[in-house]
């Protein structure tokens, strides 16, 4: 099974492609979006884009976590995770493509 991924590059390859920017104008475009989504998330920020889904962030409080090679107990910190829900429609796109 072939994994692909879809990088920044190829963002701003499509942007020029369907838009018609300069392939600067059109990386600087990706970048200033990703930023903007970044800074939204760092300042605990929700970023719901429609027909595909959103990011949020989420506490998660100190417990005690177990190394699975030794056993030992070992302390989690607490920490601030990202998560991602999709919309349905992202749903509904993606198990549509499922089927073959």
């Amino acid at each position: 099974m072939s994994v692909d991924t879809l990088t920044r590059m190829d963002l701003s390859e499509a942007v020029f492609r369907e838009v018609g920017l300069s392939r600067n104008d059109s990386a600087d475009l990706v970048e200033s979006v990703l930023d903007h989504m970044a800074d939204a998330l760092v300042a605990g920020e929700q970023v719901k884009i429609s027909s595909f889904g959103t990011f949020s962030t989420r506490d998660k409080s100190a417990r005690m976590g177990r190394n699975p090679k030794t056993g030992e107990e070992v302390p989690i910190a607490p920490r601030r995770v990202l998560t991602f829900r999709p919309s349905h429609l992202m749903k509904e796109r993606v198990d549509s493509g499922n089927k073959a």
